[in-house]
């Protein structure tokens, strides 16, 4: 019998986040063909299921200023140089922007795949470069990413490979729980997904409830995820509409409160590949996304739901000032929650989309391109 392929996935942490929740995703996926690790830099506060997985933990978390962070990346990339041979790996296959940087640095003993997870990455220009030079493949989450790698950069090693969705586990984790919602009738509730970043656009959408509920009385606004959020609380207030938005924090299983929303909004100025977008259309959620780069419009194509004009990436508290950009996408929400038809018909596309992101299909390309 051939030896198995021995797979090293690399990442920073195992907190809350879309590509993170991708590389615990892929070590169970890959398991039945391969042996498989995951290589942390640092296993504090991790919100992900490990058990039963293998987890090398560097204990080499960030460090502040300049010189720290560069003294970092060299201890990093010789930790994981001699995991690489101690391990014995055949691929090193590293998610976002600084594990990939450690994975280019860290040698060759094992072929060296970088995943590029978010538009944001292809704006450093010198690590694209290195990137294109060292690595062996170029996993890109979205075909736009993949066509600008071979336009700009002449790079035929880059592929597009779409996060994977389990939609028969997201499903049941969906019916876990009852969601714990602040109101005692909870209305027509919008909701969104994504830590506490402005590359989110929440106030875009906090300022569009606040028209949706001039005409929609009992609409509420529910965003899940890590952060505090004390500047959009504030909006908020100053919108007069705090008692009827829900900031519902970490939710290590978010998807018991998507379910019990009526319509998905993506207010991302840009994306990579917005798992939270296909999760939600998996739950049947009609889903409003702005045709940021990348991945909505992919998502989307045309008719699986609205695509609007991306947004503007200027941060905008001021509860005064309400652009147009934030009327339109007002009157797609109110659109969506009045037409019942439109709604149903949109619930049902997004279920057929979110077929097409199968853990099968991303499997399969994984192990055509490893030869395992």
């Amino acid at each position: 019998m051939d030896k198995k392929k021995r797979v090293m996935l690399i990442v920073p942490m195992l907190h809350q986040g879309g590509f993170e929740r991708v590389c615990v995703a892929t070590a169970r996926l890959l398991a039945p063909y391969c042996e498989v690790c995951i290589v942390l830099f640092d296993s504090h506060d991790i919100a992900y299921d490990i058990a039963g997985l293998e987890i090398i933990d560097l204990h080499l978390g960030v460090k502040d200023g300049f010189v720290g962070k560069v003294l970092r990346v060299l201890q990093r990339s010789l930790k994981v140089r001699q995991w690489k041979h101690k391990w014995q790996a055949d691929i090193a296959y590293s998610f976002g922007s600084t594990a990939n940087l450690v994975n280019v640095l860290s040698g060759r003993r094992a072929k060296i795949w970088v995943g590029l997870r978010s538009y944001m990455d292809m704006e450093d220009t010198g690590k694209i470069r290195l990137f294109v030079r060292k690595a062996d493949k170029i996993v890109c989450c979205s075909k736009q990413i993949e066509d600008e790698l071979q336009e700009k950069y002449q790079c035929h090693k880059a592929v597009t490979l779409y996060n994977p969705l389990d939609m028969t586990s997201l499903q049941a984790k969906a019916k876990e729980e009852k969601p714990q919602l602040p109101w005692k009738e909870s209305g027509n509730i919008i909701v969104s997904m994504g830590r506490e970043d402005e590359v989110k656009g929440f106030w875009h959408l906090l300022k569009a409830f606040v028209l949706v509920r001039q005409k929609i009385a009992d609409a509420k606004l529910m965003i899940v995820g890590d952060g505090a959020f004390q500047g959009y609380k504030k909006l908020a207030a100053e919108l007069g509409v705090g008692e009827d938005v829900y900031f519902t924090g970490m939710k290590r299983n978010p998807f018991p409160y998507l379910q019990s929303a009526q319509v998905y909004v993506l207010t991302s100025y840009r994306e990579g590949f917005p798992n939270a977008l296909v999760e939600a259309m998996a739950l049947g959620l009609p889903a409003i996304a702005t045709d940021c780069p990348t991945g909505p419009a992919e998502i989307l194509e045309d008719k699986y739901g609205i695509l609007i004009d991306n947004m503007s990436p200027e941060v905008n508290y001021d509860a005064s000032v309400i652009t147009e950009e934030e009327r339109t996408l007002a009157a797609q929400i109110i659109n969506l929650l009045e037409d019942s038809e439109k709604r149903h018909r949109y619930q049902e596309m997004s279920r057929e989309r979110a077929q097409d992101f199968t853990t099968e299909k991303y499997v399969e390309l994984i192990r055509q391109w490893g030869g395992f």
